[in-house]
């Protein structure tokens, strides 16, 4: 009898499971998606400013460079 009282003892005296490893999981779960959603949304706009604004002044300046070209005299 007395094991079976020592063994409840010694579960009375054990330390419930620690919840911050769960709750610090939580937390990183929560930076992690929001790390990504940002990443998406700036590689997005960038993506979008690079399409939109950046390709037509390139595009264009060659378009000068090669009507410059094509005005010079042939040797």
């Amino acid at each position: 009898m007395s094991t079976v009282e020592g063994e409840d003892a010694l579960l009375a005296v054990a330390k419930p499971p620690k919840v911050r490893r769960r709750r610090l999981r939580s937390i990183l779960l929560v930076l992690m998606a929001q790390y990504t959603i940002v990443a998406m949304i700036v590689g997005l706009s960038v993506a979008g400013i690079l399409r939109y604004v950046v390709t037509p002044q390139i595009v264009a300046k060659f378009e000068a460079i090669e009507a410059a070209l094509k005005r010079l005299p042939s040797p």
